[in-house]
């Protein structure tokens, strides 16, 4: 990508928007999820008190019950935008997403407020599954990997921000603008991306049930696609135990919660940094060598974090050091997990997403509310659940590359 960026497979497709302009695009596409998640996390004890909440764990399902909806509509998403084209799904989805997020503002209770945030994710996963099918219309392999860091790098600096804003928010406005925040900032993109996206797709894919169903067998026929998505979705349920469960480690067991935006923040930053850093090196080294070094460092840092707490005792400084390294290895395994199970997808790339995402939003939200549930006051739930998701996800990937780590060989990347 240049100043213009051509879709490989079409002549036709040309982005009329700068490399700049489009990777920012689709950061604040895609950061539209991570705000929907992170935002309010400030504001989750206000929320159980607003609405008598007693159970303290029940407030995770303001968060679980966004991402549950975030999943299985993108199943129905993708044959939509292969067949309809990716920038109407995205428009209407923007409007869902607005509509929800100022509905959560008055939800008369706290059942109702699930319901808006269950709805507001269905919206928001329709936003997921477009921006990712535009960015394979436009780019493949390394090229890929690279564009896709770059966005993940401006989209991770929403959960360095989002939990500053909404303490912001929730002390000069209270804490039910921190979902009208959320509709105010869809309708910008809703605006931006209406007047300077282009459509990208090459051409439409029926849609009836044997077209469908032939997305789907294809996609989860591919021994490399199948496997690189299922290894995502173990791996990444440690990321979603953690955001549902992060206020209580740093309140209850470490109190620290007058200072959770900063904590946050610097975990963030790391996988900032690191996106970054994979967009510089993914197209000398290839994705494998990366994603397979990083899933070794991330069970390592999980194990010597466990084996500490456990037998030594809860440090919160050697805790959150380690934490830091263990979600910096998200930053080179998302981008390079994603572009090597929708590398062979080009002309699906709208179902190829919307599997996908199912994978590492629904499957790894019912991983991470599992592992988060068993929070009892220690880290040690978490960390077990850390070390286990990752020696899973490990197995895998061994299964997919037939045994063999960090191989390129003949036509890998």
């Amino acid at each position: 990508m240049t100043g213009q960026a051509q879709n490989p497979n079409s002549s036709d497709s040309v982005l009329t928007i700068g490399k700049r302009e489009f990777v920012t695009m689709m950061a604040a596409i895609f950061g539209l999820q991570a705000l929907g998640i992170d935002i309010m996390l400030p504001a989750l004890e206000q929320i159980g008190s607003a609405y008598n909440i007693a159970d303290a764990n029940d407030q995770q399902w303001i968060v679980v019950s966004f991402v549950l909806g975030f999943g299985f509509p993108q199943l129905i998403w993708g044959p939509i935008a292969d067949r309809y084209g990716r920038k109407i799904l995205l428009q209407c989805s923007l409007v869902g997403y607005a509509i929800f997020g100022i509905a959560c503002m008055f939800a008369p209770t706290f059942e109702m407020l699930l319901i808006f945030r269950l709805l507001q994710g269905i919206a928001c996963s329709g936003t997921r599954v477009s921006a990712g099918a535009i960015i394979r219309d436009v780019s493949s392999g390394r090229s890929m990997a690279r564009i896709m860091s770059l966005v993940f790098t401006v989209f991770m600096i929403v959960p360095i921000l989002a939990p500053a804003f909404g303490t912001v928010i929730i002390n000069t406005l209270g804490w039910p603008w921190t979902f009208g925040a959320l509709g105010i900032l869809a309708a910008v993109v809703f605006v931006w991306t209406g007047t300077r996206l282009p459509a990208t797709m090459k051409e439409a894919r029926p849609i009836n049930l044997a077209s469908v169903i032939d997305g789907f067998r294809r996609v989860l026929g591919h021994r490399t696609s199948f496997g690189y998505m299922c290894a995502s979705g173990v791996i990444f349920g440690s990321l979603f135990a953690f955001i549902a469960a992060s206020e209580q480690v740093f309140d209850e067991v470490f109190e620290r919660g007058d200072m959770f935006w900063a904590y946050f923040a610097g975990i963030a930053g790391g996988l900032a940094v690191m996106n970054y850093l994979n967009s510089k090196v993914v197209e000398q080294l290839g994705m494998r060598r990366i994603s397979h070094t990083m899933v070794l460092i991330f069970i390592l840092s999980a194990a010597i974090n466990l084996s500490y707490m456990y037998f030594i005792g809860e440090n919160f400084w050697i805790f959150y050091g380690l934490f830091v390294i263990s979600f910096a290895c998200f930053g080179m395994m998302g981008a390079n997990f994603a572009s090597l199970a929708l590398e062979p997808m080009g002309d699906i790339a709208g179902t190829a997403n919307a599997v996908y995402g199912f994978f590492t939003s629904t499957g790894a939200s019912l991983i991470g509310l599992f592992i988060a549930q068993q929070f009892n006051g220690t880290v040690i739930p978490i960390l077990v659940g850390y070390v286990s998701l990752g020696i899973v996800s490990l197995g895998i990937i061994l299964i997919t590359e037939r045994g063999k780590l960090f191989e390129l060989g003949a036509g890998k990347t």
